[in-house]
């Protein structure tokens, strides 16, 4: 007698590593994390502010 195979538990196994796929794809096509673009901003407006500081009157 065979294993009776659970058809919920492979749906969504199945769900899941299409899923995880497609983020992936997406990664590699959109680049960087929102957090990853917030630090850039950053550290882009703490370079100028230092810039700034730094001028002469």
């Amino acid at each position: 007698m065979s294993n009776v195979a659970n058809l919920n538990r492979f749906r969504k196994s199945k769900a899941r590593q299409d899923k995880k796929a497609r983020a992936q794809e997406n990664a590699v096509t959109h680049g960087r994390t929102k957090a990853q673009k917030s630090l850039d901003t950053a550290k882009m407006d703490k370079m100028a502010r230092d810039l700034d500081g730094k001028s002469r009157p």
